[in-house]
């Protein structure tokens, strides 16, 4: 077997021979969430996934496309999902503290993004997203458990 297979105590080394640290419980967090933020992004821009795809806008109120026929969607609020995804991706791949932050300050602004989305009216140009209501329940739940486990999640890998 080559270098790159060997390691000790059943660890995974790099094509160097260096063993790969262990990943925190934290940083599988973000790298799931990321994942999932990836995959919401991409699948608002897909037609039959995406309803009304053909009203998809580019922001505002006035987009009719709806991902999976419940959350109303546009191309800026499909967009933030990505750069989400790309961020939780890269947290989780630099440091436990990285992959925390991101949990901890996206959970929060998720929230907010609830909040806010709660309180704006529906037709009126400060829903700018858009937001609806099971969208704000969703970025609601979202944020909440992004929060608990940014929180909640050892920083350091099990050895």
């Amino acid at each position: 077997m080559g270098r790159a297979g060997r390691g000790t105590r059943g660890g995974m080394t790099s094509a160097r021979g260096r063993r790969a640290a262990p990943r925190a419980p934290v940083q599988y967090a973000a790298l799931l969430v990321g994942v999932v933020f990836l995959l919401l992004g991409t699948l608002g821009f897909v037609p039959g996934v995406t309803t009304g795809r053909d009203g998809l806008e580019f922001a505002g109120h006035g987009s009719s496309a709806e991902l999976l026929g419940l959350f109303q969607v546009s191309v800026l609020h499909n967009t933030v999902h990505l750069v989400y995804g790309v961020a939780g991706v890269a947290a989780a791949l630099v440091t436990a503290a990285a992959a925390r932050w991101y949990l901890l300050i996206g959970g929060l602004v998720y929230v907010a993004l609830a909040l806010y989305g709660g309180f704006v009216e529906p037709g009126g140009t400060a829903n700018f997203v858009p937001f609806d209501t099971a969208g704000n329940w969703l970025h609601f739940t979202a944020g909440i458990v992004m929060v608990g486990l940014g929180a909640g999640l050892p920083r350091r890998a099990e050895v």
